[in-house]
Order: C-alpha cells, then sequence, then structure tokens
C-alpha cells in the first residue's frame, strides 16, 4: 500500500469516526431532552408550559412537593408532620390511587391547607397522544374533585419527569403546566435503599430560594408501601431550612388557571411560574 492510499484509509476512518461521535452525541442529546431530571431543551422550547423552579424573591421560599399517593400507610402521617410544623406542600397523585379509601386523605389536605397535583405510575404517558393525555388528565381531575370536593391544580408531574413534545401539546390543550424539580433535590437513590439520613444530606447540601424538592410518600407499584424515610426527612428537612431562614409554599393554587394565580414578582407563599 502506497503512503497515498495509506492517508486516504487514514482520511476514511477518522471521518467515520467523527460521524460515529456526532451520531452518538445526537442520540444522547435526544434522550436527555426527553429524560432529563432537570430542565432541558424541550422544556425551554416549551417556554412557561413546564416548571422546574420557582421565583427567587423575598421571602425565600423553598417548596416541598410528593409523588405517588395518596398512600394510607406514610401520607396521614406526613400530613401529621405538616400540620405540626404548619407548612404547606403540593403532592401529586396517581390516578389509580385515587379511590373512595383514599378519598378521606385527599380531603384533608385540601381542608390543611396544600396544593394537589396530578402525576403517572408510568413512563408510558410520554407516548400518549395529546387528546389521550388531555383525557386522562382531565378524568383524574374530575375523579379528585369528586371526592375532594375541590379541582386540583392544572399541573401534571410525568413519572420519572419523562416528557415529549406530544405531551407538552396535550398539556397545552387543557391549560396545564408540566412541573418538574430542582437538580440533585430528590430522594431516590439508584444503586441503594432510600433513607431520610441520604435525602436530608444531598437536599441541604443544595437547596436554595425557589427550589423544589421532590420526596416520595407512596410508590407506584405499592399503593401501601411504607415510606416513613420521607416522614422523618419532612420533620428534619423543615427544621434545618426554617433555621436558615427559609419559608414553604405550594407550587400551585388548587383550582386557578394559569391566569388566575399570582404573577411572579408578587409577594406570596404560592406562586405559578409565569
Amino acid at each position: 500500500m502506497t503512503s497515498g492510499n495509506v492517508l486516504v484509509t487514514l482520511n476514511r476512518d477518522f471521518t467515520l469516526g467523527l460521524m460515529l461521535i456526532f451520531t452518538l452525541i445526537g442520540f444522547a442529546v435526544v434522550a436527555l431532552a426527553h429524560m432529563a431530571p432537570a430542565r432541558f431543551v424541550l422544556d425551554a422550547m416549551a417556554g412557561d408550559r413546564g416548571v422546574w423552579h420557582m421565583p427567587r424573591g423575598l421571602p425565600s421560599t423553598v417548596y416541598l412537593t410528593y409523588d405517588d399517593g395518596p398512600n394510607p400507610t406514610t401520607t396521614p402521617e406526613l400530613l401529621d408532620v405538616l400540620a405540626r410544623e404548619q407548612v404547606p406542600a403540593t403532592f401529586f397523585l396517581i390516578d389509580r390511587h385515587i379511590t373512595d379509601e383514599t378519598a378521606p386523605i385527599i380531603n384533608r389536605m385540601f381542608a390543611e391547607g396544600h396544593a394537589i397535583g396530578l402525576h403517572s405510575a408510568t413512563r408510558a404517558y410520554m407516548l400518549l397522544s395529546p387528546e389521550e393525555l388531555a383525557r386522562k388528565l382531565t378524568a383524574a381531575a374530575e375523579r379528585i374533585e369528586r371526592l375532594g370536593g375541590t379541582p386540583p391544580c392544572r399541573a401534571f408531574r410525568p413519572h420519572a419527569g419523562w416528557r415529549g413534545g406530544q405531551m407538552y401539546d396535550g398539556l397545552r390543550r387543557i391549560d396545564y403546566t408540566l412541573v418538574g424539580w430542582g437538580w440533585m433535590l430528590w430522594d431516590w437513590n439508584w444503586f441503594r435503599a432510600r433513607t431520610a439520613g441520604n435525602t436530608l444530606a444531598r437536599i441541604t447540601a443544595r437547596v436554595s430560594a425557589g427550589d423544589i424538592i421532590v420526596m416520595h410518600d407512596g410508590d407506584e407499584s405499592a399503593p401501601r408501601k411504607d415510606q416513613r424515610q420521607t416522614v422523618e426527612a419532612t420533620a428534619s428537612l423543615i427544621r434545618d431550612l426554617r433555621a436558615r431562614g427559609f419559608t414553604f409554599g405550594t407550587v400551585c393554587q388548587n383550582g386557578a388557571r394559569s391566569q388566575d394565580v399570582p404573577a411572579s414578582g408578587q409577594s406570596s407563599d404560592t406562586f405559578w411560574l409565569q
């Protein structure tokens, strides 16, 4: 093989290598856009239809949110802690966990000043057509209103944060907003069991004004799973954050459309980011 042929072969291999690298980067960007546990490309394109952070005004406010309930085993104890500390929170409820049995828990959430949004038990919601997503969320909201006497927030949090353009289109049709959370401000661990200590250490090291924190009072596949670590973490977290000067708010108002809630510049412990 001549030196010219060698150069041609090297150039071809180099070009193919670059093409492979850029292809992999492209796949990674697309995957992150749909699955990143933080605001990313699709969320920027969706504008104010997606909320991953709340205003940073005064007083310095953080937002406790809870997924996968209502859970008859854990949620009442969590509500006890929030009531004792006089802290409002936002609960994202799974449709199939909204039953006659859990109706008293939902009623208590409303009565004690908490906000309620909708949650999904599966990542497959990302694949639903806009029409089907809108239908499912509307039916879930109507069930909450029927059992709890009050319409929930027009807020939806997809399972594990998996979302897509079709999902945002469906939310837009019924004037719903997708609500996420702050980076690393969650309680799950991929490689070890959740504990109150691990959750507390992760969140307190990173939290700042306007952050949305997510913990789990339930489990998508086990409606009665004991999540007492969330109760313990919440009690410690409230004491720690309050000692640092933080107050607590809800990310939305039950029954309010986006145009009915306070603008982000107004003083309130309940915001919807505009």
